[in-house]
């Protein structure tokens, strides 16, 4: 659960900065400030699904695509540009503070995804998701036809 709580923070710190600054990007250039406020729609989302669900992999999923859209978007606006926008600053303290969250999304899912044992977002053992035969086999005693013609597992220690 302690990664789930990371991610759902990091999703809503992400989410709310993006929040904070939907209506100078709006006026600015209207897409990014559409894109800024859909991602944080989304996140909020992510957030909420991170907590309440008990198989959280399609919030994780979508989280993670979210975070590296934006942290993708960030890096583009500031080294080769995005259609007629090009940022010249880091924005301080709000775009630096957003790639921490983002990437620390991330980094929480790819922690989550390695977990040991049972997958908590879908119960579902990592042996069987991974289509692995398991190490050892259990060994069947023999059977043997009892005089009454029922086949029963013969035990070496009774004599018939």
């Amino acid at each position: 659960m302690a990664l789930r709580g990371t991610g759902a923070v990091c999703a809503l710190a992400s989410a709310v900065l993006h929040l904070m600054l939907v209506p100078s990007h709006l006026t600015e250039m209207p897409y990014i400030g559409v894109l800024f406020l859909i991602g944080s729609v989304v996140l909020l989302a992510v957030a909420a699904g991170l907590l309440l669900h008990q198989r959280p992999f399609g919030a994780w999923l979508i989280g993670a695509v979210t975070s590296i859209g934006m942290i993708a978007g960030f890096l583009l606006s500031r080294t080769v540009g995005l259609p007629d926008y090009r940022e010249t600053s880091w924005e301080p303290p709000y775009g630096v503070l957003c790639l921490i969250a983002e990437v620390v999304f991330v980094l929480a899912f790819l922690a989550w995804l390695r977990a040991d044992g049972t997958d908590e977002g879908t119960g579902i053992s990592r042996e069987r998701q991974s289509n692995k035969r398991p190490d050892t086999y259990s060994v069947q005693k023999p059977l043997r036809r009892e005089a009454h013609g029922d086949l029963q597992a013969s035990d070496p220690r009774r004599t018939p």
